[in-house]
């Protein structure tokens, strides 16, 4: 009998990656507003990976916290679940804190993420910058391309939602290198929402209309990429990457993990093929989710989890006893 990416992924119950991002936020939910990135950090992987290997699959880890020689938890090509050889072979992209700065700072947007898929369905993709640009559903097919300057981009949007292209919100990072765009974006007359940190979060608030973002642009984590476009693989949307090298380090490293052609496009379905889940746990309040509070002896939380092969989209809000 020949099993499919569904009926793998079904051995892994969606409700299970919840609780391995709720226990990861809510780690890292003690050390929010402390100032120290490490210290969450820390506690946010480790807490992870405990609740990673109570699952029944045969996990691998292909987007995490870096090669072996520089994380001692949930590197690259690490082995994660309780049934290694026998349950389902599951690839696992992750951010235990995704905008560990925001945690520190006790800002908003700070999420633990996860994404599985079957066995090479995420890109492997190197821990290297990615330029980016992404749009919610409801767009036709081909409305954003890297190959098009960001004028262009935003003209082609402008004119799929009939509305001028001043009239366009767009998401960056509030980064140096991205002045000039931030400039060609503002001299068309469009809003430029800056964030600080958390693109994963940035390229799924495309998403939800109650956020008026239209467009993300910018470059990136390539890992985070991959999340957000697993998110958008779920919800709707499209999702164009390509991986940037700063020197031949950076180009032997993604030669190592599989990648051949580094001046392509990614599309969205490259980059997170197949069924896929994608699930977040707010560690702070954001446009996406609420982040752990603690009141009377109880904490909650507030989670979403998504399924590409469905499109079902959960929203999960837990109560908790503190220990």
């Amino acid at each position: 009998m020949t099993t499919t990416a569904s009926q793998v992924l079904d051995r892994v119950l969606v409700l299970e990656m919840v609780r391995v991002t709720e226990a990861a936020a809510v780690a890292a939910s003690t050390l929010t507003g402390r100032g120290d990135e490490k210290a969450a950090d820390a506690a946010a992987v480790e807490a992870m990976r405990a609740a990673l290997n109570e699952l029944a699959m045969d996990g691998t880890v292909v987007i995490g916290e870096g090669e072996r020689d520089e994380a001692p938890m949930l590197f690259i090509g690490e082995k994660v679940g309780s049934a290694q050889g026998s349950g389902p072979r599951i690839d696992i992209a992750l951010d235990p804190l995704e905008g560990t700065t925001i945690c520190a700072k006790a800002g908003p947007n700070s999420l633990a993420v996860l994404a599985i898929a079957e066995q090479g369905g995420l890109l492997n993709a190197p821990d290297v910058y990615m330029d980016k640009i992404a749009v919610g559903p409801g767009y036709p097919d081909g409305v954003i391309d890297l190959d098009r300057t960001p004028t262009q981009n935003i003209e082609a949007v402008a004119a799929a939602k009939g509305r001028p292209a001043g009239d366009i919100v767009v998401c960056v990072l509030d980064r140096p290198r991205h002045e000039a765009l931030i400039a060609e974006l503002r001299g068309l007359g469009c809003g430029v929402m800056l964030i600080g940190d958390g693109d994963v979060a940035g390229v799924i608030a495309t998403t939800n209309p109650d956020t008026t973002i239209d467009v993300y642009m910018g470059s990136g984590g390539a890992p985070e990429g991959v999340l957000a476009a697993a998110a958008l693989r779920c919800v709707g949307g499209q999702f164009k990457g390509r991986l940037l090298f700063r020197n031949d380090d950076e180009r032997g490293r993604a030669a190592k993990w599989g990648v051949t052609d580094l001046d392509k496009q990614y599309d969205l379905t490259e980059l997170a093929r197949g069924d896929c889940i994608f699930a977040a746990t707010g560690v702070t309040d954001g446009s996406l989710l609420k982040g752990v509070k603690r009141k009377d002896g109880r904490m909650t939380t507030e989670s979403v989890v998504m399924r590409a092969s469905s499109g079902t989209v959960r929203w999960v809000k837990g109560e908790h006893r503190i220990a």
